[in-house]
């Protein structure tokens, strides 16, 4: 639960262990019914060490075949692919950031009827990349009116070819480029729009070699989860990007410390157009220096949202320039 109040020191810190009350998946994967709805995934379900289904997290078809048959299944999302070496998001966290951020906007619990009943919140995706994830599940769990933008024509084609396959997303989301590398919003929000909330999950590393690294890093922790012996199983002279990831969805120049600054910065100029602007910050010594950036910038509430699943703690900054928020 987010709780909200006003004062000289505008930072409220919201966490709980494990996934969002409201998300699905906090029981974890039904794989029998997984498999049923979505064949393709059968080949890469086995039974672990400990007796259960599972698929190897490590392996990149396994996650993508994952995630199709979760959008399937729970978000009746047909047809969602994505091109080779594109980010693959984990959906469970994906969901979780959605969910936090209705509770920011005071939305209540979502309703069957929502498909067929299209709200009137409409959000703002930045870099929603090939996957075009946040925009897809708002829409279908909430039924929001959503904007994408991102900077690669590749990715929103992409995005263009889920949307045709899935009819019941015909108007609800609108895709736009960004055609300036310098800018985040300037050129995506129009003249006298209006967003409730923007959200964004920025590129973290700051280079295509520490994205590799990275990459590896999570290979190896998996590895280690499953008391495999590295030297053995993954050649570290050759790290590759198992989670996917292509260009600027993964790296950018000064990694996602300068992307937040240009993104806060920038949102001052849009402060009368989005209620709520909202980030991901994945590196934890970036939340303070965020934090204390948009202090000076002059926004009126900014609220430090954790999101746990496993072991593993992601935050959201949420911060705003509005008198008039709730």
């Amino acid at each position: 639960m987010i709780t909200s109040h006003r004062s000289k020191n505008p930072l409220n810190k919201s966490s709980s262990k494990g996934l969002h009350s409201r998300n699905i998946h906090r029981d974890g994967y039904d794989f029998l019914a997984l498999v049923k709805c979505y064949s393709a995934l059968r080949p890469y379900v086995k039974t672990n060490e400990h007796g259960k289904l599972s698929i190897d997290f490590a392996e990149p078809f396994a996650v993508k075949a994952l995630n199709a048959a979760l959008l399937k299944h729970h978000y009746d999302i047909r047809h969602w692919d994505i091109p080779e070496a594109a980010l693959c998001p984990p959906i469970p966290g994906r969901v979780d950031y959605i969910h936090y951020i209705a509770e920011l906007l005071n939305i209540g619990e979502p309703s069957v009827n929502l498909v067929n009943e299209p709200s009137k919140i409409k959000l703002l995706d930045i870099g929603t990349g090939a996957n075009g994830i946040y925009s897809l599940l708002a829409a279908q769990i909430y039924g929001w009116q959503s904007v994408a933008s991102d900077i690669n024509s590749l990715s929103l084609e992409n995005v263009s070819s889920i949307i045709a396959n899935n009819p019941q997303l015909k108007g609800r989301i609108t895709l736009r480029s960004q055609r300036d590398k310098n800018h985040i919003f300037d050129g995506i929000i129009q003249e006298g729009e209006f967003f409730d909330v923007s959200v964004c999950n920025p590129p973290f590393h700051d280079s295509l070699e520490e994205a590799l690294k990275g990459s590896q890093r999570k290979v190896d922790n998996l590895a280690r989860n499953r008391g495999e012996q590295l030297s053995t199983k993954h050649n570290k002279s050759k790290p590759s990007l198992n989670f996917g990831g292509i260009g600027a969805e993964l790296w950018c120049k000064g990694g996602e410390h300068l992307f937040l600054k240009k993104m806060f910065k920038e949102s001052k100029t849009f402060s009368t157009q989005c209620r709520w602007f909202t980030s991901l910050v994945s590196k934890f010594e970036n939340v303070k220096p965020a934090i204390k950036l948009l202090r000076k910038l002059g926004t009126t509430e900014v609220r430090e949202i954790e999101m746990v699943q496993g072991n593993k703690v992601t935050r959201i900054v949420a911060w705003t320039f509005s008198n008039q928020v709730n």
